[in-house]
């Protein structure tokens, strides 16, 4: 089976030749000590944000850490953005800090791309015509996880108590967004929507309804 073939025979519950090795994210920290690329700068100044809410790595790119680490599919990142602190932790992965939105008036500070942009889609489109034998994942978050680094975990769990509207407004700008975006990215030629917003645990939800 090729790689791609391997990963969609799982997901259908059928048995692959073996075990797809499947990741949604490779570190560029990571990725630096065994691959000599040039990753892009982003434009606040660091690669690894660029991980975290905009595609860093080019198909090609992308397909030589697939063969070097054996998996069997390869991603593309699109997420809307975050309105929160960044830090930069060692070797300059990622962390966010408190939370930008905090009440009505931080509403103004959340500019959305256009979903009904098409160059919002064009790099997104070559990449899944480049995916050869790999399988393609449009990697985004649907809303729940922004929603909270946004406004940062203790002031969302406060909003909960006293100010449920401003969660629900936030919530519905990030869903209505990846709603319409998501409706554009299916038809691009992608084999997996993936969203990696902290939904739940194990055993129950990550936050009760």
């Amino acid at each position: 089976m090729d790689p791609r073939t391997r990963v969609l025979t799982a997901l259908q519950h059928r048995e692959p030749d073996r075990v797809p090795h499947f990741e949604f994210g490779v570190d560029p920290a990571l990725v630096r000590h065994f691959l000599p690329l040039d990753l892009p700068q982003s434009p606040d100044g660091g690669h690894e944000f660029a991980c975290v809410e905009r595609n860093l790595y080019s198909a090609e790119q992308a397909k030589q850490i697939a063969a070097f680490l054996r998996l069997d599919n390869i991603c593309y990142t699109l997420r809307a953005p975050v309105y929160a602190e960044r830090h930069p932790g060692a070797d300059g992965r990622p962390f966010y800090g408190a939370g930008l939105i905090r009440n009505e008036a931080d509403l103004a500070r959340i500019q959305l791309p256009d979903p009904y942009d098409d160059t919002l889609y064009a790099e997104a489109a070559e990449f899944a015509r480049q995916k050869e034998g790999y399988a393609a994942c449009l990697v985004t978050r649907i809303g729940i996880f922004p929603t909270i680094l946004s406004m940062g975990l203790e002031g969302f769990s406060l909003a909960l108590y006293d100010n449920r509207a401003l969660v629900e407004t936030v919530l519905d700008m990030y869903f209505d967004w990846t709603a319409a975006m998501a409706e554009r990215a299916c038809r691009l030629g992608f084999d997996l929507f993936i969203t990696t917003d902290d939904l739940a645990y194990n055993c129950l939800l990550y936050t009760s309804p």
